[in-house]
């Protein structure tokens, strides 16, 4: 059965739900938190959340609070280790549980619900209470289940749970007003979800911080003078080491060219694939490359610009599930990108279309050795595709031209 859509209005309120909210700074959180605050500027916003359970998790913070304009709501949930699946799956479903009640009680018809997707039950339920509200409501997409789930092999492609899950999927994504994607191959998907819904999918990327990130010369880096790497060619990739990276695929290519001693690769950040590349490292001797810990946000400009070229990294059957938003602030900071990713990934799509780099396959590391080794050989080429990463970057993706489509898409409800 599909909801009935409630009939649009004026908009009273935009009511935010998201799992993630500042203080914490990792890119669900650090994009809904500047997507509310944006919008907020032009409209009363109230953001419904969990506590600090990330990059701040255990920071002391107001129930409610608001920041920058924006009230917001927090919630409980239970807090058994995140470690661990299952426990991380009760966490969500406890904490939607808490947030859905008070959506019920505080959603009115004239809001305008915005609620974020992930591995819980939140969407259902936000949409649920737009239901008995007759309130509209959108759906915002950071990334595609169970698609996530198949691809790191947490569950099979054919299993009941995949099935369940898309079925569900079919009838939340047709009964949203909106359905917003980051990307070309994530709208592909979810119109294959909605087999008939393509006229409700718009695709509305992630930001680069272009007003923060800057191009700096390499020679001045502060990273790189710590690290000694000042005269190297240095390729870097920054952000989450995790699941859904091609970490296996950059360390096939860092052991072929480990005896080039001028080339060293440098990784800023971490995830669930730390301890493995850790290990990697010791085994293999890999003198090529080094571990920095994770740096906080205020820190881009210098990390981001600490390499003559970048790699942003998606693993096979991640195409549409997920778009990898650290790139537009490697294009804020004008480097050039290797991209491994499947073709038909946004990623791969952006970096082909702006002529900011190269596309490599998942899973065929001596190629992405090879064009490593063509990169080092072509300085100016790599200067070239830096200047042109950082006109896209303003021009396509800056913030205020994302908080300007989402205005757009606000004011297509508010007939």
């Amino acid at each position: 059965m599909i909801l009935k859509k409630p009939q649009s209005g004026k908009i009273r309120r935009i009511i935010v739900v998201s799992e993630v909210y500042y203080p914490d700074e990792q890119g669900t959180a650090y994009y809904i938190t500047g997507l509310a605050e944006g919008l907020a500027e032009h409209y009363q916003l109230t953001v419904f959340c969990g506590y600090p359970a990330v990059t701040a998790r255990g920071r002391k913070v107001l129930a409610r609070e608001t920041i920058n304009g924006v009230r917001v709501e927090r919630s409980h949930g239970t807090t058994f280790n995140k470690d661990k699946l299952l426990l991380r799956l009760i966490n969500l479903g406890s904490l939607s549980l808490f947030i859905f009640f008070k959506l019920l009680i505080s959603v009115r018809k004239d809001d305008i619900v915005i609620v974020v997707n992930g591995p819980h039950p939140l969407p259902y339920l936000a949409r649920l209470v737009c239901f008995f509200h007759n309130t509209r409501c959108i759906l915002r997409i950071d990334d595609v289940y169970p698609e996530v789930f198949i691809a790191t092999g947490i569950i099979p492609e054919k299993s009941i749970i995949a099935r369940c899950i898309r079925y569900i999927n079919t009838v939340l994504f047709r009964g949203m007003d909106r359905v917003v994607v980051l990307g070309r191959d994530m709208k592909a998907l979810a119109e294959k979800a909605t087999k008939n819904g393509a006229n409700h999918i718009e695709i509305i990327h992630n930001w680069g911080d272009v007003d923060t990130v800057l191009p700096k010369d390499k020679a001045i880096n502060p990273l790189l003078a710590q690290l000694g790497l000042k005269d190297r060619f240095v390729i870097s990739c920054a952000g989450n080491m995790g699941r859904v990276q091609a970490i296996e695929t950059m360390f096939g290519a860092i052991n072929r060219i480990k005896n080039n001693a001028d080339i060293h690769f440098v990784f800023v950040g971490s995830g669930s694939k730390r301890p493995w590349m850790e290990r990697e490292i010791r085994t293999k001797k890999l003198l090529n490359v080094t571990l920095v810990d994770q740096r906080p946000r205020s820190d881009q400009i210098n990390f981001l610009n600490a390499c003559d070229l970048a790699l942003a990294s998606l693993i096979r059957g991640m195409a549409g599930a997920g778009v990898p938003s650290r790139m537009y602030n490697v294009m804020a900071a004008g480097k050039p990108l290797i991209a491994i990713a499947e073709e038909e990934s946004e990623l791969s799509r952006v970096v082909r279309e702006e002529q900011i780099g190269w596309v490599v396959e998942p899973d065929n590391p001596e190629k992405l050795a090879n064009v490593i080794l063509e990169a080092y050989m072509k300085k100016e080429v790599l200067h070239n595709m830096g200047k042109r990463a950082r006109i896209a970057a303003e021009q396509k993706y800056s913030r205020g031209k994302i908080i300007q489509d989402y205005r757009g898409l606000l004011q297509s409800l508010d007939c």
